[in-house]
């Protein structure tokens, strides 16, 4: 089953072309990886998966449902990580996961955040205001938010920025259960190199807002001649011609 079909999506602001004429598929448990440099069309591309963003034109499908014919079906099953989205500062870390947790209708709320806690080790600021955390601090408490509701799908943009080696890993290894144990689907942002060759089985390449390449991390170490994924990124994004052994 494809859990995400884009097919010829596109969003235009007046002149400029965010996203152009993409299509790709994602099959149920599959990570896939959704990479390129700063204004490529990531985030625009996640923000109209997520019913936020209009497109132009396109068709997006997601767990079975057409999003521009009924783009609410879909999202008790979905959810989205980002540390660059902000929670309300003055609710502490459980308020924040409370409210989150009854806008997606779960059940046994206190035991799902006591479970996120012990996962993520929330335990030491539970009680802290969001606003006063630190950078890395807010980064696993988004990534609990997402996972309050044991998603089906879930968008994830740069999920381990601002933590330390140690906790990226963490986190890392906790996706990565998470995924094997529900088999949920995963497309990730990401500018670390190393975490999407880990994670990954497809990754989407993005230019000035189309996809210029696609494969499984280790297809397109072979196609690039590379033996890091951050070269191949660099090669496509400085456009050096593909170099074959």
């Amino acid at each position: 089953m494809n859990v995400i079909e884009v097919s010829a999506l596109t969003k235009r602001y007046r002149e400029t072309l965010a996203v152009d004429a993409i299509a790709f598929t994602v099959r149920e448990g599959e990570t896939v990886g959704l990479l390129g440099g700063n204004g490529a069309g990531k985030t625009t591309t996640i923000a109209m998966l997520l019913g936020l963003l209009v497109p132009t034109s396109g068709r997006i499908g997601v767990l079975g449902h057409d999003m521009a014919r009924d783009r609410f079906a879909p999202l008790a099953q979905m959810n989205f990580s980002s540390p660059y989205v902000a929670l309300p500062a003055r609710l502490t870390v459980a308020e924040n996961l409370r409210v989150y947790g009854h806008l997606y209708n779960v059940a046994g709320i206190d035991r799902r955040i006591a479970e996120l806690a012990d996962e993520l080790d929330l335990h030491g600021f539970l009680d802290r205001a969001a606003g006063k955390l630190s950078a890395g601090q807010k980064t696993r408490v988004a990534l609990a938010k997402s996972l309050i509701n044991r998603p089906r799908l879930l968008l994830l943009d740069e999920p381990t920025a601002s933590l330390d080696p140690d906790t990226g890993d963490l986190v890392r290894s906790w996706l990565e259960r998470y995924r094997a144990q529900s088999g949920c689907t995963l497309l990730l942002a990401s500018h670390n190199m190393a975490e999407v060759e880990r994670l990954c089985d497809q990754v989407l390449m993005m230019k000035a807002g189309r996809i210029v390449d696609r494969g499984t991390p280790s297809d397109l170490l072979a196609r690039y001649n590379r033996d890091d994924l951050e070269d191949v990124f660099l090669d496509i994004a400085r456009d050096r011609q593909v170099v074959t052994a």
